[in-house]
C-alpha cells in the first residue's frame, strides 16, 4: 500500500500552510542549486581524475620540500 494522490495532496497543503510559498520557493531554489553543484562536481571528477591526482601529488611534494628546507635551517 503506497501513498495515494489524495494523501500526498493533503501533506503538500499542510506543508504549504506551515512554511508559506516564499520559503518553499527559496528551499526549492537552494535544493536545485545544490543538485546542480553536485552534478557538476561529479562530472568534473569523472573528466579529470588524472589531472587532479597530478596536482595533489605536486602540492604534496612542494609541501614536503618546504618542510625539509625549514628543518635543515
Amino acid at each position: 500500500m503506497g501513498i495515494g494522490w489524495q494523501q500526498l495532496l493533503i501533506v503538500l497543503v499542510i506543508v504549504l500552510l506551515i512554511f508559506g510559498t516564499k520559503r518553499l520557493k527559496n528551499v526549492g531554489n537552494d535544493l536545485g542549486e545544490a543538485i546542480k553543484g553536485f552534478k557538476k562536481g561529479m562530472n568534473d571528477a569523472e573528466d579529470k581524475p588524472a589531472e587532479r591526482l597530478n596536482d595533489e601529488t605536486k602540492s604534496t611534494s612542494a609541501s614536503a620540500e618546504r618542510h625539509d628546507d625549514k628543518t635543515r635551517q
